[in-house]
């Protein structure tokens, strides 16, 4: 959106709460909202509609940090305030690119890039349409913070079920302490504030973005862990009660109904990944396990076992499926 648009509309207005407004009043008065002119809840209502897209406009800039900032910049620009002459103008940069302790973590942050005013300074391109591609001979841009840098790390399947700390470090000799909290998921980031390129108005930060190891048995599925697990054909065919392995280290017992074939899921609640916000569940995929061997007393009740079930034909109905 144009930023010139920004300076027309008054999201705080739009969603009902103060310029002052804390992220957790924003984040409530737009759910308020939400439900009130949803389309779904005012079928056939344009009025609602549009009022649903204002609020939604109005939410995307003032739930995020960085857009709330500019947009609040931009309208005290466009209602009249103006910056006093003098002083530096634009936002510097001096930090170098990182290394962690295997080497070559950091990418180059990308920072604002501003066109420049005639008397010195730089705008950053999100106002550029506030001033017609010009300037305003020598008033400044308000001081910037420092640009974001990045990094990437790799953590064990372990440290992100449970949280780990990562150092990282610069080419100084500084070592950065990343705490990595518990239940991450693989390519998600983590924000170190303040750790960025350095700027008028503070540092950046540093975003590193994590990848997670595999694991030979858990297998994660959102806050979900599937694993496989084996059983005998006594136990699948009878039922029974086996202990399975947890992400916790402990073995829990579970009930496996009697007839259980391979592939049926069987679900273990609150087993899963824990994380902040919620918790999932340890899923189970039964794998029936034949024995490549038997000694001829097991071969004799296998043997018993399919003459008392002749009438029982697993592939009953299959040529009705197969046909094309």
């Amino acid at each position: 959106m144009a930023s010139q648009d920004w300076v027309n509309k008054d999201f705080y207005a739009i969603l009902g709460v103060s310029k002052d407004a804390s992220d957790a009043d924003i984040k409530k008065s737009y759910r308020k909202m939400a439900r009130k002119y949803h389309p779904d809840t005012n079928p056939g209502d344009s009025a609602a509609e549009q009022k649903f897209k204002d609020i939604t406009e109005a939410n995307s800039v003032l739930s995020d940090p960085e857009e709330r900032e500019q947009y609040d910049a931009i309208r005290a620009m466009g209602s009249g305030a103006r910056f006093s002459a003098g002083g530096a103008g634009g936002s510097t940069g001096g930090g170098a690119g990182f290394d962690d302790v295997f080497g070559n973590l950091f990418n180059s942050g990308g920072a604002r890039r501003g066109g420049g005013f005639p008397g010195g300074g730089q705008v950053p391109p999100e106002f550029a349409d506030l001033f017609g591609g010009g300037g305003f001979g020598g008033f400044q841009q308000a001081p910037q913070k420092g640009a974001d840098r990045t990094a990437s790390t790799t953590i064990s399947f372990a440290g992100s079920i449970r949280g780990t700390t990562i150092g990282l470090r610069e080419p100084d000799g500084e070592v950065i302490d990343v705490r990595i909290p518990a239940g991450i998921r693989d390519g998600q980031s983590v924000r170190v504030r303040g750790k960025g390129q350095r700027g008028p108005a503070g540092n950046g930060d540093l975003m590193v973005k994590v990848a997670v190891k595999p694991h030979p048995f858990f297998i994660r599925e959102e806050n979900n862990i599937r694993i496989h697990l084996p059983v005998s054909f006594a136990e699948a065919a009878l039922g029974a009660t086996v202990e399975v392995p947890t992400l916790t280290g402990e073995s829990v017992k579970m009930k496996v109904p009697a007839g259980t074939s391979s592939g049926r899921t069987l679900r273990l609640k609150g087993r899963g990944v824990k994380t902040a916000k919620a918790t999932g569940d340890l899923l189970a995929t039964i794998d029936v396990v034949v024995p490549q061997k038997l000694n001829a007393e097991a071969q004799e009740a296998v043997q018993a076992f399919a003459a008392a079930t002749t009438d029982a034909d697993p592939r009953a109905g299959i040529a009705v499926k197969a046909v094309l």
